[in-house]
């Protein structure tokens, strides 16, 4: 195994935790020790994961998190929050992080939820009835390879985005609710952050729509939520 990871924690003992830990599984572990550090690490090198701390020194989690999206860095966000602090997480997922873990937190727990976005990260997510190709018009997507072409273009999307996107392009004209989509897509212990859906879905139609204030692919159903557009809709 040759993947990367950084950890951006400014505590000296966690971050020695993670490193060692990580490396036993396998990873090989990279330590920034403050957020301006750590960004610039992240925009510069080849990493699958990135281990973010919210409250860090000068530049916090939550703006590392927001520049890499807006770089467009696509490398899948483990964001480290404190127990108490629901808004934290809240805020951090709709800014465009895949997971969060409170802290304190167990070693065994970190090394499984960094081995399960890792995991889907390489595969087709367990959210959908098909692997196959599925084409719509220009947008084509590849659920095995997990990858997302727009007239022959390849889009970048964060693993959270894909998600959203096989499951909706798995099932067109279905609608689904927000609290629908984070189970399916984030998880049953999401409940309550519906608007981080909103958040998830905004960013994916810039990518993938000529006008994202008049989506072709992802419609809103008003009162209710969003599905995906059905075939006919697409042809005309």
């Amino acid at each position: 195994m040759d993947t990367r990871i950084l950890a951006i924690e400014d505590n000296p003992e966690i971050a020695d935790l993670l490193r060692m830990h990580l490396s036993e599984a396998g990873y090989r572990v990279e330590i920034a020790g403050d957020g301006e550090t750590g960004l610039e690490m992240a925009l510069r090198g080849d990493y699958a994961l990135i281990i973010l701390d919210l409250m860090l020194p000068g530049m916090d989690g939550f703006r590392v998190c927001q520049r890499l999206r807006a770089q467009g860095k696509t490398m899948s966000i483990l964001m480290l929050t404190a127990k108490s602090e629901e808004i934290d997480k809240v805020l951090g997922l709709e800014l465009g992080a895949d997971d969060y873990l409170t802290k304190p937190f167990s070693i065994r727990e970190l090394i499984a939820r960094v081995n399960a976005i890792l995991r889907r990260s390489r595969g087709f997510p367990e959210i959908g009835p098909s692997s196959r190709t599925l084409e719509f018009d220009r947008l084509t997507i590849y659920p095995d390879k997990r990858k997302v072409t727009l007239g022959g273009d390849p889009v970048e999307l964060t693993l959270k985005e894909f998600d959203l996107l096989a499951l909706f392009a798995a099932n067109p004209g279905v609608p689904f609710t927000r609290e629908q989509l984070l189970d399916r897509v984030w998880g049953y212990s999401y409940s309550g952050y519906e608007h981080t859906v909103n958040s998830h879905i905004n960013r994916l139609r810039v990518k993938i729509e000529n006008d994202p204030s008049h989506p072709r692919y992802i419609r809103t159903v008003w009162g209710y939520g969003y599905r995906f557009a059905e075939l006919e809709e697409l042809d005309s």
